[in-house]
């Protein structure tokens, strides 16, 4: 019998693998190198920059991270408001690109062609050449930083009472990871802004709630390159993550109120689940034993779930048709274009906007300019209102374009982890059915799979399977039930 490996190693099946990684860029038509222009457009502005006078140096922000990344959209200031009363000032600084793309120029050219950054085993592709994306553009500690700033008043249950942007120096005061902050919040030794999150972030994820909004929070499949080689992790993101992208989330939709408040603007937008799909949906967790109470809203269900729980794997893939159709709606009322009669994105349960990842996602680009000149009473600057109808094709575009990325990435790594395995057998968890075909969850290593299953197991229930072929050019494997 096959010997089993933790890793893809330096081998002919890890030199394939590199090879086959590499050629997606190819196929899927990646952005390249960034054209020369553009890397000379990009130096000259992030020199040239001047820092806006609004001067909130001295306010102590600090960014939360992954541990290597470079392009630093978010700084933070969280306060605790004095009196009975109590509540919190939030401050939410996000990287100032609109100050270094000009308009029409070589950046924003491609900028528009690659819509966001896109993130491939082998390396991340940026939106931005690196003197803005990991430069002038980045909240990076130590020198000064032009940002947009958002300055939110909450109350006790960190519900927002009011909301405001504008451009703004400021200097961050740390680079931290998500793994530090973690650590010091649970030893108790966190302070100022840092022992203040948690109790924000949990009032805000209660808030959610309330609103009857939802997240999957499923583990993370990550592809990893050690030094074995490559292989697929699966993370449970921690827990100040969700506090974290609970500031995000409350920044977006305090973008979208503004513009829908101002008449112009770009929501994200998804629709509402339909009542066959929670009904079909309601079915498949009584079968796989999970049943969703009629008296539970799915959100508060969701959360609920024991990720330790092999069903509760089924249970998520399965939630996932509650959550299509996401996509962006440009609207300016001036001009004739009417906002969406909905504006609700269901997963967040309100009208939410992109509004606080500008080095990796363009869109945000102009939800930053028209909130902060809507905010000032000012004009919304003819170019974003002009090009506004052009973002939903273009974020569509590359959404797709990451989304094949990611899913060809990973059946390629999975193929080569399975490369030495044909003829073994592996035990794996049920998670959906289609004719004699099932998906299925491997134990080890975190691989999912069609399966051939003739007798048609139960979803959620646990199989053998057979591996029948593991081709790493196309990133194909193939299984079969066995007794």
């Amino acid at each position: 019998m096959p010997t089993r490996r933790p890793h893809v190693t330096a081998s002919a099946a890890q030199t394939e693998l590199a090879a086959a990684l590499a050629e997606l860029r190819i196929s899927l038509e990646l952005p390249d190198e960034f054209p020369a222009d553009a890397v000379a457009e990009a130096v000259w502005v992030a020199t040239h920059l001047e820092l806006p006078r609004h001067d909130l140096t001295a306010v102590e922000f600090v960014t939360i991270d992954p541990a290597n990344a470079t392009d630093l959209d978010q700084a933070m200031h969280i306060e605790a408001l004095p009196g009975p009363a109590g509540g919190f000032r939030v401050r939410y600084a996000i990287a100032d690109v609109p100050a270094l793309v000009s308009p029409g120029g070589a950046v924003d050219r491609e900028a528009r062609l690659r819509g966001q950054t896109i993130y491939a085993a082998d390396g991340r592709i940026p939106l931005h050449p690196p003197a803005i994306g990991d430069g002038a553009g980045s909240l990076l500690p130590g020198a000064p930083r032009s940002a947009y700033v958002w300055d939110f008043t909450l109350d006790a249950d960190a519900e927002v009472q009011r909301a405001t942007v504008r451009r703004a120096r400021i200097r961050s005061r740390a680079r931290l990871s998500y793994a530090e902050v973690q650590r010091a919040i649970d030893a108790g030794t966190a302070t100022g802004t840092l022992a203040l999150l948690q109790p924000v972030g949990l009032a805000r994820i209660e808030l959610e709630r309330r609103r009857g909004g939802a997240s999957l929070n499923s583990p993370d499949e990550e592809i990893v390159l050690g030094p074995d080689g490559y292989t697929l992790r699966r993370r449970e993101p921690l827990p100040v993550e969700d506090w974290n992208a609970q500031l995000s989330l409350m920044t977006g939709m305090a973008a979208a109120s503004i513009m829908i408040d101002g008449g112009v603007g770009i929501l994200r937008t998804m629709p509402a689940p339909s009542e066959e799909e929670f009904a079909s949906f309601r079915r498949q967790t009584v079968a796989l034993g999970l049943p969703w109470p009629d008296s539970q809203r799915y959100g508060d269900y969701l959360r609920a779930l024991d990720r330790q729980n092999p069903a509760a794997l089924a249970v998520l893939q399965a939630a996932t048709s509650l959550f299509r159709g996401a996509g962006y709606v440009a609207f300016d009322t001036s001009a004739g274009l009417p906002a969406p009669r909905d504006t609700v994105q269901s997963a967040i349960a309100a009208p939410y906007a992109h509004a606080t990842a500008p080095l990796r996602r363009l869109v945000d680009r102009w939800s930053l300019v028209i909130c902060a000149a809507l905010c000032a009473g000012d004009t919304v600057p003819e170019w974003a209102r002009h090009s506004l109808t052009e973002l939903p094709s273009i974020m569509a575009a590359s959404a797709r374009r990451a989304a094949d990325l990611d899913a060809t990435s990973i059946n390629r790594v999975e193929a080569a982890l399975l490369s030495d395995d044909v003829g073994r057998r592996f035990e794996a968890t049920v998670l959906s059915l289609r004719g004699d075909s099932a998906r299925v969850q491997l134990a080890e290593p975190a691989v999912t799979a069609e399966c051939h299953a003739s007798r048609h197991p139960s979803p959620g229930s646990r199989v053998s399977v057979l591996l029948l072929a593991a081709d790493i050019a196309s990133g194909s494997v193939r299984f079969e039930a066995v007794e």
